[in-house]
């Protein structure tokens, strides 16, 4: 979906970015201090943000210098401001943008500002999101500096930071990589130092383009009083407050601030409802069938097929599983339990022996987007990437799906982590043995 990662010239540094497909508008995903565009985009937390994101337009994720994948700093110097904010003028010339869309997350709030303040032209609008004007109103001392730089790498400051973000072990792994190739825990103490000492307070009254200011009610640590501040001191801003404790948006629970961002930027409320559900999802397919096929020829082929075919969805009406779709020789369901949709692998499997055939089964559960009547989602990826490490006759699930049946009788053999193709971190698998 994104492009491969290219470089903009911005003075003798070398920016990282990494865009979309083009849509109606660009938007640029304005990052602090510390993230990797070659991650960030993959992560399995902001996948359903990101989707509904590119339905506004092309989405333009890029590193500040002396981080991520672009260049890094004189040696001894560190960035400052204006390289930030010339960073996002560099990214537009090098994919020929005239005005872009600026989404702030987090502290990256004053080289946005400045940006639109400057080039207000080249900003069609400026969104905040969980922003402050002057750094030095937030609680830090230089023992927080001191943590963060020591559990940097982990993924736990993240979880620290958005409190309300579905965790597990996959999602910390993939964050503690992204922290791992976006800076060393020396840079992120070094650069903390610097980004204590942020004040674009007299920004504020010169930016002139539609601004959107959103902050969570509840963070304790970038409170809402200092998002309602930067609104104050631009004309014309909008400020809404929704509830939560993270400091990011684009992190479940994102859809509620999505939808405001959506209604900001086209003049009405997402026609798409919100229409996500915790699935377990079941790819199966046949193992050989091609070499089957040429053995015992079209016709023969295609009457096993119906067999199988019939075997499967009388499986699925046993054990609760709505059919999404067949993907050629195989079946995408979905069941509103995992126990239950473990069972119907493994009885599938067990049906379909008589007929001659050997099936793989690999399961995943996660949040599913509902698109009609089908699905979509990380975590229908996921789950066909799992199908696809299947063996003849595994039943292979996530350790996420493994968590959720302890206590049902259900044994496992641990097949030992995997990468899974285009799926951030790495997995741990389970095949099904007995139950």
């Amino acid at each position: 979906m994104f492009s491969e990662t290219r470089y903009a010239r911005n003075g003798d540094l070398r920016v990282a970015y990494r865009a979309s497909p083009p849509g109606e508008r660009d938007i640029v995903f304005v990052p602090n201090w510390f993230t990797c565009c070659e991650v960030v985009p993959e992560l399995t937390s902001i996948q359903g943000w990101i989707e509904a994101m590119t339905s506004l337009g092309r989405l333009i994720f890029f590193d500040q210098p002396g981080t991520g994948a672009s260049d890094p700093v004189s040696p001894g110097a560190l960035p400052t401001l204006e390289q930030w904010s010339d960073s996002i003028t560099a990214v537009l010339d090098d994919l020929a943008v005239a005005e872009a869309v600026l989404y702030a997350a987090d502290g990256a709030f004053s080289a946005a500002a400045l940006f639109a303040a400057t080039h207000p032209s080249r900003t069609s609008a400026l969104i905040a999101v969980e922003s402050y004007a002057d750094a030095k109103t937030i609680r830090s001392d230089e023992s927080i500096i001191e943590a963060m730089a020591a559990s940097w790498g982990t993924g736990e400051i993240q979880r620290a930071m958005n409190p309300d973000m579905p965790w597990n072990e996959e999602i910390r792994a993939g964050w503690a990589r992204m922290e791992r190739l976006a800076a060393s825990p020396s840079t992120v103490a070094l650069m903390l130092e610097l980004v204590q000492e942020l004040d674009v307070r007299a920004v504020l009254p010169t930016i002139r383009v539609p601004t959107l200011v959103m902050h969570h009610g509840n963070d304790q640590v970038i409170v809402p009083a200092m998002g309602r501040y930067v609104a104050d001191n631009i004309a014309g801003a909008k400020y809404v407050e929704l509830p939560g404790r993270n400091a990011y948006h684009f992190v479940e629970p994102w859809h509620e601030s999505f939808q405001v961002v959506h209604e900001f930027l086209t003049g009405h409320q997402a026609e798409a409802a919100d229409d996500r559900v915790l699935a377990t999802v079941l790819f199966t397919d046949i193992v050989g069938s091609t070499r089957m096929a040429a053995e015992i020829g079209d016709r023969n082929w295609h009457a096993l097929l119906d067999a199988h075919d019939a075997v499967v969805r009388s499986q699925l009406a046993r054990f609760r599983g709505r059919e999404v779709n067949r993907t050629g020789d195989g079946f995408l369901a979905t069941f509103d339990g995992p126990q239950r949709a473990i069972r119907c692998a493994m009885a599938i499997r067990d049906a379909v022996q008589p007929l001659g055939i050997e099936v793989r089964a690999g399961l995943h559960t996660g949040e599913c987007e509902i698109r009609g009547d089908d699905i979509g989602g990380i975590a229908v990826h996921i789950g066909a990437r799992v199908s696809a490490l299947a063996r003849a006759n595994d039943v292979l699930v996530s350790s996420t799906l493994h968590d959720l049946v302890i206590g049902s009788g259900l044994e496992f053999d641990d097949r030992g982590n995997h990468q899974l193709k285009d799926v951030p971190g790495e997995w741990q698998l389970f095949a099904v043995t007995t139950g």
